[in-house]
């Protein structure tokens, strides 16, 4: 296989791929040795980077990808948010609090922390992949919801556990075990 060749190989694959591909996993595609891979996407790479395109072919969590520029970043940003609200409510914000400490939850759940409907906040915390579904209560059939690993990303966390401690931000501590004994009656 010649070097163009391979080179549009490895360039049709990385465009629709949406993570990381190994160069074991393109040799194995292509049918090609690994070393010529890992050659050829270094390669890429660097030519990219000569003819300051407006992306770039980077080794990213053991494989390969495509990624906009970094100097892009604020035009592709301007592209994506366009027409979109960048940030939250409150009420999502409070909603999406109260599900990421409380998980799993229902809607039920959530309106009684609240004190008012969050249907429609749920709806817009689903549609934007920040909660999703995750189970149904037996007795009750009411849908149980927890955070995505799209919320972690967006917050940089692992895991829910990494997630602040509550506590330093009540008022009032003391009286904490007590209501929160009465929400999980």
């Amino acid at each position: 296989m010649s070097e163009v060749e391979l080179h549009r190989c490895l360039e049709a694959i990385l465009m629709v791929v949406d993570e990381p591909v190994s160069e074991v996993v393109l040799a194995q595609i292509i049918e090609a040795p690994t070393e010529e891979i890992s050659a050829a996407l270094r390669t890429l790479a660097d030519r990219y980077e000569q003819e300051q395109r407006g992306f770039e072919l980077r080794q990213v969590s053991g494989g390969w990808r495509y990624y906009s520029h970094p100097e892009m970043a604020p035009l592709v940003e301007k592209f994506v948010l366009d027409g979109q609200q960048a940030r939250l409510t409150q009420a999502a914000l409070e909603t999406l609090a109260v599900i990421a400490y409380r998980q799993p939850i229902s809607r039920a759940r959530v309106s009684a922390i609240r004190g008012v409907n969050v249907e429609a906040v749920m709806k817009t915390l689903v549609n934007r992949g920040l909660v999703e579904e995750t189970g149904i209560e037996g007795e009750s059939g009411a849908v149980f919801y927890k955070t995505t690993s799209f919320f972690l990303e967006k917050l940089g966390l692992n895991s829910i556990s990494d997630l602040p401690a509550l506590a330093p931000f009540l008022p009032n501590v003391d009286g904490l075990d007590e209501i929160l004994s009465t929400l999980t009656d």
